[in-house]
């Protein structure tokens, strides 16, 4: 079995619950439960572990195998419940009742007529609960049995009980596939990672039909909320990482460039691996840094020639390879790359750093590494604190993107002033209105956005989907080019058309990666434009201040806007326009 950080039994979880208070937190989640065998404590479970992130989480759970009957009733609690993610569980043995026994009993023509049959009822079911519901939907795949009536003779038959489950796993997973709002969860893997006979007590299912034995309901949660995070925007995108007994065993320092273990032979095959499985993060957008104590001439000649070093050097957003305090680093690398510690996990061998930084950075993610090296490659995987529910060609790019980020700060340093370093950039910004391409990535930074986001409003990718289908509203991004390379979709707004005279910025926003360039001034210029041209004589705003915001507290007034009470107006009649002369602007 992987370990996994810090699970507890659920009888802690159900106590924890009962008194843990929640009024007070401001990030809120409705989680609905539905499945066809009991759960008992998953409810309880997932409350507290939200409450460890600082949500509060109310759950609905429908009663015992009553999910056909919530979700098939208009008017049922499930629906006014409103939940923001719904989880629902049907097991193998429900889905394929006396089949699951005597699959043998019919034809296989039968079996597969069944099969098909199970599929479409599965999508009618989700597609009625996508219609009643603006919920995300997660419904679980089916775990396919040790178990054959058939034993071995089980693959000598056509379409026998697992190739039955195998078909419609993959039926399900083709025909939800362009559901945007519904998602797999890979419960088969699941009691694979853990072993069938671990998940499933026959005592436990004989006495009270419990299909994930008690003791594996934490880890089930677990799973679940690789969901509720990237819905929270909680996420995390950046792993630090230190170097000696890390990346590689040994301190280069000292046994030097030879000495230290990475290679295919134990013990640096668990470094190879692990370095492996951060590639592997890296190029679907997780991003690398360094913070170690070292020589960096030492450590650099390792990431630059070693053979067996996986990591190169451009693989690194940011490196902090030098003698100062890894707290000081830690806070230089956030500041770099423009993130929040937040958003940081942070790997090292050493106890004493580890105790450290969680001391003095609370909210950085601070992995508790054991002494044997062959575990962290497992541990990694464990973590689900890099999931998003869409990937997009800007999380795909995002390690290249750091990586001319970098040159974009060697030219800052060698340039005279900002204006000489701004002209030579050569920035291009394209305004794109939202569509099927977009929307993901716009959902993603409204879900994430915290600096230059003048009011901080959260839509799922549902709601921003529904905006953009209206007339009242326009919903668009923007993506920003230079010398250096794209640095895709960075800016999104969402504009309220309330008459043909006044419009409402409802969103406006920017990534932290290419503020301070005059992107925010030229999006919002082709806004005010826009809406002249539509013959609109007032644009109104307002900027909300939150604990992280402040860096945009002053753009509507520095750009003409007048402060009436909470909102900020800007006279289309009365102002000039103005759009950086040094960058190129368009639209699609």
């Amino acid at each position: 079995m992987l370990p996994i950080p810090n699970e507890r039994k659920l009888s802690d979880y159900i106590s924890k619950s009962a008194i843990i208070d929640n009024s007070t937190l401001e990030k809120q989640i409705r989680v609905a439960i539905l499945s066809s065998f009991t759960l008992n404590g998953i409810e309880e479970t997932l409350r507290v572990k939200c409450f460890e992130l600082k949500v509060r989480c109310r759950t609905y759970v429908s009663r015992y195998n009553q999910y056909n009957q919530d979700i098939l009733d208009p008017k049922s609690d499930l629906y006014k419940f409103l939940p923001d993610i719904s989880l629902l569980m049907i097991d193998t043995r429900s889905i394929l009742k006396n089949l699951f026994y005597t699959p043998y009993s019919v034809s296989s023509e039968e079996r597969q007529k069944y099969i098909d049959n199970r599929a479409r009822e599965l999508l009618t079911l989700v597609k009625t609960f996508t219609k009643r519901s603006n919920s995300k939907l997660i419904i679980n795949n089916f775990n396919i049995p040790t178990y054959s009536p058939y034993g071995i003779c089980e693959v000598k038959v056509e379409y026998g009980l697992k190739q039955m489950i195998e078909d419609l796993n993959s039926k399900l997973k083709s025909l939800l596939r362009s559901e945007p709002t519904v998602y797999i969860y890979d419960f088969n893997a699941f009691v694979t990672k853990y072993g069938e006979g671990n998940v499933f007590d026959y005592r436990q299912f004989l006495v009270g039909d419990i299909k994930v034995a008690l003791n594996y309901l934490p880890y089930l949660a677990e799973d679940w909320m690789a969901y509720i995070k990237p819905t929270l925007g909680l996420n995390r995108k950046c792993i630090v990482l230190d170097l000696d007994n890390t990346l590689w065993g040994g301190i280069v320092g000292e046994d030097g460039y030879e000495g230290i273990e990475l290679g295919p032979k134990a013990p640096g095959a668990a470094f190879v691996e692990f370095q492996r499985h951060l590639l592997s993060l890296y190029q679907r957008g997780v991003v690398l840094a360094i913070n170690s104590k070292n020589n960096p001439e030492d450590a650099l000649k390792v990431i630059r020639k070693h053979p067996y070093m996986v990591l190169r050097e451009e693989n690194f957003a940011s490196l902090r390879i030098n003698w100062n305090d890894k707290i000081t680093n830690m806070r230089e690398i956030a500041e770099e790359l423009n993130i929040g510690l937040d958003s940081i996990v942070y790997f090292d061998d050493d106890p004493v750093n580890r105790e450290l930084m969680l001391k003095i950075f609370p909210e950085i993610l601070t992995v508790d590494l054991p002494n044997d090296p062959s575990l962290y490659a497992p541990i990694l995987m464990s973590l689900n604190d890099f999931d998003v529910l869409k990937l997009t060609e800007e999380d795909t790019k995002r390690g290249q993107m750091y990586a001319q980020q970098r040159k974009r700060i060697e030219l800052e340093k060698t340039s005279t002033n900002l204006d000489d370093y701004l002209s030579q950039l050569g920035i291009r910004v394209t305004v794109k209105k939202a569509d099927e391409f977009t929307i993901p990535r716009i959902a993603q930074l409204v879900l994430k956005t915290n600096q230059f986001n003048l009011t901080t409003r959260r839509y799922q990718e549902e709601d921003i989907m529904k905006f953009s289908k209206e007339e009242s509203m326009l919903v668009a991004c923007a993506q920003v080019e230079d010398k250096f390379g794209d640095n895709g979709i960075t800016g999104a707004y969402i504009i309220k058309k309330d008459s043909p005279l006044e419009w409402t910025i409802d969103t406006f926003l920017l990534s932290c990666r290419v503020m301070g360039r005059g992107v925010e001034e030229a999006i919002m210029g082709f806004i005010l434009k826009a809406a002249k041209k539509e013959g609109v004589v007032t644009v109104k705003g307002q900027y909300i201040p939150t604990k992280k915001n402040k860096a945009c507290e002053q753009f509507l007034g520095n750009l003409g806007f007048k402060k009436e009470g909470q909102n900020w107006i800007y006279s289309l009649h009365d102002n000039l326009i103005k759009i950086p002369s040094y960058m190129e602007l368009k639209s699609e």
